[in-house]
């Protein structure tokens, strides 16, 4: 492998990792014109803790599938992934902006999918880097094209909303249960951290169960037991933003999130791929980017 190897990540990488991701990312918006994210000198504090956290929270559930490659000048890329159940996910997978194509992906994404030896399902979250795109293809991805949803809402357009709470850790069951049920695999040590960073909506009657978790601005992750449940918790996260509103990571299998969007005069774009093995999209569900 020339001058450079592979080992497994350790605490010490992760705020390099982190400025790596946010360089290698902001790189390929310039490249597909996408224009919504700020450089890395823009990014606020709050979102360099908030990788981090995730990514500390990666390796201390499955530092078995966090691996990065370095030179004697530093690390040159990395990969994060986890198992839940018999689910693997790939949260993230970078190589420095530059260093594309000279062999450093490759044995990185070996690495990582090394540790879903034995899973049933796999899922991953792509850009539309054509590079990694073919190489998840080659591993066995189902590729499925993702949408997004953007702008500012029709405040008219908002239905009466009921059936939607405020969540906590007493849902978690219910909240693993609905994910077993849509992806085929529970979120398990995953819903503490995603309840310690964002807010969390419920919807649990005897018409359908559903949950949503969002930041300012954003949807973040939604699952529930049917379309109907999924529109009213979807409205209910669109009715609290202030601001332009954002629904990423919708695929052609949650046309119900397009429905609501375009209903709310959000604009409709496309953006990267969903790659699955061994499972078909998940439905009533918006995946989270890194936790999926």
């Amino acid at each position: 492998m020339g001058d450079w190897t592979i080992r497994p990540m350790r605490p010490e990488d992760v705020p390099v990792a982190e400025r790596l991701s946010d360089e290698g990312f902001y790189q390929l918006d310039l490249r597909t014109q996408r224009a919504d994210r700020p450089p890395p000198e823009r990014r606020t504090v709050e979102h360099s803790a908030g990788w981090e956290r995730r990514t500390r929270h990666f390796l201390e559930t499955d530092p078995g599938g966090c691996w990065v490659a370095e030179d004697d000048s530093g690390v040159l890329g990395f990969a994060t992934s986890i198992r839940r159940e018999l689910m693997w996910c790939l949260a993230t997978y970078v190589v420095r902006p530059g260093l594309q194509g000279q062999g450093i992906g490759r044995p990185l994404l070996e690495a990582a999918l090394h540790h879903g030896r034995g899973c049933l399902r796999g899922m991953l979250s792509a850009s539309a880097d054509p590079k990694a795109v073919r190489r998840y293809r080659a591993a066995g991805f189902d590729l499925h094209p993702q949408m997004f949803l953007i702008g500012e809402v029709d405040r008219s357009a908002i239905p009466v909303l009921d059936k939607v709470r405020e969540g906590s850790s007493s849902d978690i069951e219910l909240m693993d249960s609905l994910d077993r049920r849509t992806r085929g695999a529970a979120h398990g040590p995953d819903h503490p951290l995603l309840l310690s960073s964002f807010r969390l909506l419920v919807s649990d009657s005897s018409t359908g169960s559903g949950y949503a978790y969002v930041s300012p601005g954003r949807l973040q992750l939604l699952a529930a037991s049917n379309r109907r449940t999924a529109q009213r918790l979807l409205w209910a996260v669109l009715a609290d933003t202030e601001g332009p509103a954002l629904v990423p990571h919708v695929t052609a299998a949650n046309h119900w999130a397009v429905d609501v969007g375009l209903a709310a005069r959000l604009d409709l774009h496309q953006e990267g791929y969903l790659g699955l093995r061994g499972m078909k999209p998940p439905a009533p569900y918006v995946h989270h980017g890194a936790l999926l």
